[in-house]
Formats: C-alpha cells, structure tokens, sequence
C-alpha cells in the first residue's frame, strides 16, 4: 500500500478541525458523550493519519501499533509530574499534545481512533482494488 499523501494532509487536517471543536466552547451543544470522548478519539486518529502520512509505504498493522504505541506512551507519561513538564501541559498546544491528567478511559478511545484509522483505510484500499481492472485473464 501507498498512501496519498495530499489525501492524508487534507484527512489530517479535517481530525484538528474537528477536534478542536470538540475541544472548544462548542461542545457543550454535543452530546455528553461525544464531548467527553471524541477529542482523545480524534486525536489518536490524528496520530494515525500523521504517521501514514510521514511514512506512506508502511502497512497499516504497522501504523496502527506505532500510533497506539506513540499514544499510550503519552498517556503513560501522565503519571509522570515533574513541575517543568507540568508547565508545558498548562499551555494550550501542551495540554493538546501531552494531555492533562491520566485517565483509563483514553486508552479505549485512542484504540478506537486507531481503529477507525485502520477501517478508513480498509475500505480505501477496497474502493481502490474495484477501480483497478484484475490481472488475470
């Protein structure tokens, strides 16, 4: 698989649109839920798309385990609360990139980011193979 990378800039850019709205003063017109989950969703989505879109020919179980890994990492690092790193995460890009404070329930919503990374993909892939007249005769 080689990836678009336009088509990915373009995907990348609509996740940040759409989760900082969900992030944003906005919100409180979505349902809770939605408030409350899409913007870890978005943002492991968002970590997906940005790694297919640095590295295009990788597959996608492989994009999937670096950015499940690369968002685990992060919010692992949570735990972690050295007064500089703390500094960093009250800042607004900090807090959007490093997070606030650990939480269980981001593990489930980085995994289903990821997921819907790896289902966009798939039926990208399949939309594709229909396009494309077979080889065999």
């Amino acid at each position: 698989m080689h990836r678009n990378r336009l088509a990915y800039a373009a995907m990348i850019i609509l996740v940040i649109g759409a989760g900082l709205v969900s992030r944003s003063t906005f919100s409180v017109h979505l349902p809770r839920f939605i408030s409350e989950y899409a913007g870890d969703t978005l943002w492991a989505l968002m970590v997906f798309l940005l790694i297919g879109f640095i590295s295009p020919a990788l597959r996608t179980r492989t994009v999937a385990a670096a950015a499940l890994a690369f968002a685990f990492t992060i919010e692992l690092s949570q735990l972690y609360q050295a007064e500089w790193l703390n500094q960093i995460r009250g800042t607004r890009p900090g807090a959007l990139v490093l997070g606030a404070g650990f939480v269980w329930s981001d593990f489930l919503c980085y995994t289903t980011g990821v997921v819907i990374g790896i289902a966009g993909e798939s039926l990208s892939l399949g939309r594709r193979e229909k396009r494309t007249p077979s080889k065999t005769a």
